[in-house]
């Protein structure tokens, strides 16, 4: 799955952490510095409201930042390991990462515009007449400069990952096919080909978007949870607590996803077999049509019932793990109201630093929430990625994967 795309996966991934690590000590350790001698102007300003936000110094030195590190790093693999597809693993995976990045800060952008818009709207409800029309239509003019142009900013990204997703599954199909004689005794050989590798695409297509988006949010909105958090001085029954906002995300989401992963524990598993039951009825079906010996209605009805069987048991895990999924997305609706209402009745926010703390919550706890909102999609491609790994332990001349030996022990019958 990964080597078929990436230069020796397990160095390459553990070089690109301690890469990454070492740029981010260096950004936060002499970044600004260096920056400023470059002559980029990094003095703190107040927040940019619009499409300049990205031609700030900052952003600027940012960008240069970032392409310097990619450009390090990709030197150093194209040069002690080429790969045929090293340009679309590493500059495409960069780029991706880029654009989420800049996506997320449209959403900071936006975020910042919400303070003095919702302020002037709740000067004007006053009735006092301190805020005209023309300055609310001009709040709204700005916020067209920023969400039209992302319009086509959106698009052009989706464009982009759809290209490199099937990119990666053109080298997963090549990597497989070119190894055919070797895995082609795995049951449901072609189906895992064809099939599988299609469906781990377009879940990656889907999950590692969200996955990095997630992260880049967390980055991006941190520092402005953080900052929002000055506004909150306590929080009820936890009392006064530094970064409250910050830390009340963190726990809450926390507290999500330890609930799902106990709830959900037992379905990746579950979903496996329901591919290998699937695959050994279409299989049964498949030599039927071409001998009338086989799919005999006696095996069929055995290996139906082995279907059923599996798809009730993942019914009822289903769901006790909705319910708690449900349960859990519902409280999310109003658990930062319950901690903001001391502050709201104090009357030390006003309806636009409200909003943007509103905002910035549900931005960092859905991004750590993460896994709550992807765990049916997780279980997915996990089901598929043990799949594919009977794949990899043939041609390498490995045992199978233990859930491969014990489907195969258990004689596609209940454990």
């Amino acid at each position: 799955m990964f080597e078929s795309f990436f230069p020796k996966p397990k160095l390459f991934f553990s070089s690109l952490a301690v890469w990454v690590a070492l740029l981010i000590i260096f950004w936060y350790s002499n970044g600004e510095t260096v920056g400023t001698f470059l002559g980029f102007s990094l003095e703190e300003t107040d927040p940019v409201i619009g499409l300049g936000h990205f031609i700030t110094p900052q952003f600027l030195w940012f960008d240069t930042y970032f392409l310097v590190g990619l450009l390090a790093f990709y030197g150093f693999w194209r040069y002690n390991s080429p790969h045929e597809w090293q340009d679309w693993a590493i500059l495409g995976s960069a780029l991706l990462i880029f654009l989420s990045y800049a996506s997320v800060q449209v959403s900071v952008v936006i975020n910042a515009w919400y303070g003095p818009f919702y302020d002037d709207i709740q000067k004007a409800l006053g009735g006092g007449g301190e805020v005209t029309a023309g300055q609310l239509y001009g709040h709204l003019a700005v916020f067209c400069t920023i969400a039209f142009p992302y319009i086509a900013f959106i698009i052009g990204n989706r464009f982009f990952t759809a290209h490199f997703i099937f990119r990666w599954r053109t080298a997963m199909n090549d990597f497989y096919t070119a190894r055919w004689k070797q895995v082609r005794h795995i049951e449901g050989a072609s189906q895992r080909i064809q099939e599988d590798t299609m469906r781990f695409a377009a879940i990656m297509e889907g999950l590692g978007v969200a996955f990095v988006d997630s992260v880049m949010t967390l980055i991006a909105f941190l520092p402005v949870l953080a900052a929002l958090s000055v506004h909150v001085e306590t929080l009820p029954i936890i009392g006064a607590i530094p970064y409250p906002l910050v830390t009340l995300s963190i726990i809450w989401s926390i507290f999500g996803t330890v609930v799902l992963l106990v709830a959900g524990i037992k379905l990746p598993g579950l979903e496996f077999k329901n591919q290998r039951v699937e695959a050994a009825f279409r299989k049964e079906l498949v030599l039927g049509e071409e001998n009338e010996e086989s799919a005999q209605p006696v095996t069929l009805k055995e290996l139906f019932s082995n279907v059923r069987r599996n798809y009730f048991r993942i019914y009822l895990h289903y769901t006790y793990f909705n319910l708690f999924r449900y349960l859990y997305l519902q409280a999310d609706n109003v658990i930062v109201y319950i901690f903001l209402i001391p502050t709201i009745v104090s009357g030390r926010i006003t309806l636009g630093i409200m909003n943007q703390i509103l905002r910035a919550f549900g931005q960092v706890a859905s991004s750590f929430q993460f896994l709550v909102s992807s765990w049916t999609t997780i279980i997915e491609l996990i089901s598929i990625y043990k799949r594919l790994q009977a794949f990899e332990a043939s041609i390498r001349d490995q045992p199978l994967p233990q859930i491969d030996q014990d489907f195969i022990d258990s004689g596609l019958k209940e454990s």
